[in-house]
């Protein structure tokens, strides 16, 4: 095989490889210019929350978690911490005021949040978390 002819095939390979990479976007490739003439980048336009990438994994990975934990609830057990804690677009609410709507005693509300906590315990602990933050 000739010089020429392995220089084009490694060529091609590299091109081959490169293909795979082609739809990959990174945070500091350029996607413009801004008035000034300045480059701007697809982390110039990502929404500054004031949390770092590791934070936002964190936090979207405790929802997750905390989702599946929610699952082991019965419907009104889920709708009590719900409403508890603020979840799921709920206000937060006292055990107090949850009784009063619900026609229920508040000690009876915090039997049913204590049982609902402890499911949802029993459930991380099956999926080997040991504490959310």
């Amino acid at each position: 095989m000739s010089h020429w002819v392995r220089i084009a095939n490694e060529i091609l390979m590299h091109l081959r490889t490169m293909k795979k990479y082609a739809n990959d976007a990174y945070l500091y490739d350029p996607i413009g210019t801004d008035k000034e003439g300045n480059q701007i980048t697809l982390q110039d336009k990502l929404p500054d929350e004031g949390y770092t990438i590791d934070e936002q994994i964190e936090m979207n990975t405790q929802t997750e978690l905390l989702s599946v934990a929610l699952e082991a609830l019965s419907p009104r057990e889920r709708a009590i911490v719900n409403e508890r804690y603020g979840l799921d677009g709920c206000d937060e609410e006292t055990q107090r005021e949850i009784a009063k709507r619900l026609n229920i005693s508040r000690s009876y509300v915090s039997r049913i949040e204590k049982k609902a906590l402890t499911k949802m315990n029993k459930k991380l602990n099956q999926l080997g978390v040991t504490e959310l933050y």
